[in-house]
């Protein structure tokens, strides 16, 4: 869950790059960073850090010129030095610079080919640096001398996507040549294309979501299809390749249910409107299974802020009122994504405080979006039962997750989940909740389905252990479990504070 953008414009690129990641920086937190290219030089600022304190304007002032490309991160597998910020560079051929959103779930096997068969250095345990060689070795491999050509560019692609397996999105800077953005074969993690009419020409954006344009002044031109690479020269041209043998459109389910901002349109669908209709059908299950129960729903209170979107539509289709009694501290981070247990609930006791009144002697149900390691959500219902509530039951817009993501989400390991093998009841008795209620996968889908689009497939391997990609064994996600441990991300992390610098191409 990182969001990458790439800029061509007729004018300086540094501001516009800037504010696309505060409006991304939900996608993460743990790292930013911004690559410029005068069409001579490339100008690189990341760092650890919130999009506004890795930014100075100092640093601003460094990032000359009119293309670039910025990324966001939260670390999935390596580690959580800055070592690992992206974007990452190689010199060779050209010089590019890469950001990645997604995961590459054979990266070590691919790691060993770069290192044994194409003697390319790797500096990190990052699949993204991974995937930057791999991608640079083959454009190396199809350069025929010259200028580079877009026909060599879209070979390159083509071959890369043959090599790498799993979901990613990727924007990349080629010095002299402009911004090429990339989405993997089947189209688990989104890219949209846009285009803004200036003064001076015409501006052309990357970015992982529509938000990221229309806040901007874009408008949104299209999403890239599965597999297609779409290539910003910097003189203004622009080139765009679809494979010819397409696979069928699977993006990931679970950036309608929580990774994506509602205001944004991914492939086509209202994220907004998908979170009303998942409310809408979840009030269906409420129903059942209050049928014969005696207890009553006083209130309907949100889990703020990725489940206040459903917990309104489910309350207006029960007639129960919706009651904002949980408070949330908007400067503390979003658990979900830090990369530590401990400090996931360090922060919740932090990050949630309690409107008491709303609660006392009074049987709520409380509304999220999904249930993934339950620590969130048992000490919200534990503060919960602590301010009077009588009865606390808890209802969720997705299924259960059963199953490790692989393509690019920080829930490697089926023993974090609460839901691994557990009922719905021994759930409940779990996070300390009177009762749990989950969303089925066949309205899940749809919800989304319902509210635009033109999909008929998603990813939903989280919660069905069905992964689109094939090619995903026991063992490969005991593999990717190890990889993705705390233990790991902890392993030879470096304490380095790189600042600015200028990468000049050698090759």
């Amino acid at each position: 869950m990182c969001g990458v953008v790439g800029i061509v414009s007729s004018s300086p690129v540094n501001q516009a790059l800037y504010q696309s990641l505060i409006l991304l920086q939900h996608r993460g937190q743990d790292a930013a960073g911004i690559v410029t290219s005068d069409g001579h030089k490339m100008y690189l600022r990341k760092s650890n850090g919130l999009v506004r304190d890795v930014f100075l304007q100092r640093h601003m002032d460094h990032l000359a010129g009119n293309m670039g490309i910025a990324h966001v991160r939260y670390p999935t597998a390596g580690t959580a030095s800055s070592a690992e910020a992206q974007p990452m560079y190689v010199n060779s051929p050209f010089g590019i610079a890469l950001g990645h959103n997604g995961n590459i779930i054979d990266s070590a096997k691919l790691a060993r080919e770069i290192r044994e068969r194409q003697h390319r250095h790797l500096n990190t345990d990052s699949d993204s640096e991974v995937l930057l060689n791999v991608f640079a070795a083959e454009l190396a491999g199809v350069h025929a001398g010259g200028p580079l050509k877009p026909s060599e560019v879209f070979q390159a692609v083509s071959n890369l996507h043959q090599r790498c397996l799993g979901g990613y999105a990727m924007v990349a800077l080629i010095l002299g040549v402009g911004v090429l953005g990339i989405r993997d074969p089947r189209g688990i993690r989104p890219l949209v294309l846009g285009k803004r009419e200036t003064a001076v020409g015409e501006d052309w954006m990357l970015a992982s979501e529509s938000t990221a344009l229309t806040n901007l002044g874009f408008h949104l031109v299209k999403d890239l299809e599965p597999g297609e690479a779409v290539l910003l020269k910097s003189d203004g041209q622009i080139h765009s390749h679809v494979p010819s043998e397409q696979h069928a459109l699977t993006p990931c389910i679970f950036e309608y249910v929580y990774l994506a901002r509602p205001d944004s349109l991914i492939d086509g669908v209202s994220v907004y409107r998908s979170r009303l209709e998942m409310g809408a059908r979840l009030a269906r299950q409420v129903r059942e299974k209050f049928a014969t129960d005696d207890a009553r729903i006083d209130a309907v209170i949100p889990i703020p802020e990725s489940g206040s979107i459903s917990a309104r539509a489910l309350a207006e289709a029960l007639g129960v009122p919706c009651r904002d009694a949980i408070v949330r501290n908007r400067y503390i981070g979003r658990t979900f994504i830090m990369p530590e247990q401990s400090e996931r609930q360090t922060s919740v006791r932090r990050k949630f405080s309690i409107i008491g009144d709303e609660l006392d002697g009074r049987n709520v149900l409380l509304v999220d979006d999904s249930l993934v390691r339950g620590t969130t959500s048992s000490q919200i219902i534990q503060l919960v039962r602590n301010a009077g509530a009588k009865r606390v039951y808890m209802a969720l817009a997705a299924p259960p997750i059963r199953y490790p993501n692989l393509y690019g989400i920080d829930m490697p390991a089926q023993h974090e989940f609460v839901a691994h093998g557990k009922t719905e009841t021994q759930i409940a008795r779990a996070v300390g909740a009177d009762q749990v209620i989950y969303q089925r996968l066949e309205d899940l889908i749809e919800s989304v389905r319902s509210a635009g689009g033109r999909m008929t497939e998603f990813d939903c391997s989280v919660f069905n252990g069905q992964y689109v990609t094939g090619g995903v064994s026991a063992a490969t996600i005991g593999q990717l479990a190890r990889e993705r441990s705390n233990t790991a991300k902890r392993k030879s992390q470096a304490i380095q504070d790189p600042d600015l610098v200028e990468i000049h191409n050698h090759a």
